[in-house]
């Protein structure tokens, strides 16, 4: 199972780039948490970021985000936000950012799912959605809801429409 760091190391550099942009562009208060974490995690002031270049910064934000390291620092950066957490709703992007499989949030998962259902809405999500899009969707929905399926599991670690990096 990828991580929130693996996820966003194993997409494309343009839909990690996409991602970000997002942030920037439309959350604000999350993009500003982004770069406080990396900033930290670089040992530099955020401000050194922030004088650089978009595409310079994005680039650095991306790289140390991507990286195992950038979860586990001593100090948060942020008092609400650690930069786990900032990955992890970094991958949630997609949903808001125009490749939405889903629209609005679902608060009661069922506790599990048939594979035939799972199997079928997995296909219409790929015929709807880039590849990519979907398998870092489902990476990140299983990662990070409490009710765990495991044959969604099983289905993201064998179904090849679902592989990232390869």
């Amino acid at each position: 199972m990828l991580t929130s760091h693996e996820l966003l190391g194993f997409m494309s550099p343009a839909l990690a780039l996409e991602i970000l942009t997002y942030a920037f562009e439309s959350d604000k208060p999350l993009y500003r948490s982004t770069l406080a974490a990396v900033a930290e995690a670089r040992k530099l002031r955020p401000v050194f970021l922030e004088r650089q270049p978009r595409v310079q910064r994005h680039a650095a934000m991306l790289t140390t985000l991507s990286r195992a390291g950038a979860r586990n620092r001593h100090r948060q950066p942020h008092p609400h936000l650690p930069p786990q957490e900032v990955q992890r709703h970094a991958v949630r992007v997609p949903r808001r950012s125009g490749h939405s499989p889903q629209r609005g949030v679902v608060e009661d998962l069922p506790p599990s799912m048939e594979d035939a259902k799972l199997r079928a809405a997995i296909d219409v999500l790929l015929a709807k959605y880039p590849q990519e899009v979907v398998a870092v969707y489902l990476n990140a929905f299983n990662d990070m809801n409490q009710v765990e399926w495991p044959n969604l599991k099983s289905m993201l670690e064998a179904d090849k429409r679902l592989q990232l990096g390869g």
